[in-house]
């Protein structure tokens, strides 16, 4: 019985390139993301909406932490990485009101 290996340099540069796949999908979902929330923000600061709306931060904390849980992603990495980018999202929306 002949077994094939994969030689290991091959094995890391096929990962290798696939993580760096992923990174640029993410980088491209996370612009799109913030495209939205741009919206988001001069829709709020034209209705002088608060920049925040921490009950529905807290909701999709919620939903991601269980989409993470589901996708075998730790939790509490799923909702420091929501709360990095609701923190720069609420700044955005804050410079859109006029504010700092």
């Amino acid at each position: 019985m002949s077994e094939t290996h994969e030689d290991p340099l091959a094995t890391l540069l096929r990962l290798r390139a696939s993580i760096d796949n992923i990174d640029a999908a993410l980088v491209y979902m996370l612009a799109e993301r913030f495209r939205c929330t741009k919206q988001v923000g001069e829709l709020k600061a034209a209705n002088d909406l608060p920049p925040s709306d921490p009950a529905r931060e807290e909701l999709q904390i919620a939903r991601l932490r269980e989409l993470a849980e589901q996708a075998e992603l730790d939790p509490e990495f799923a909702q420091k990485w929501f709360r990095f980018v609701v923190a720069e999202v609420i700044q955005h929306h804050q410079q859109a009101a006029g504010g700092n």
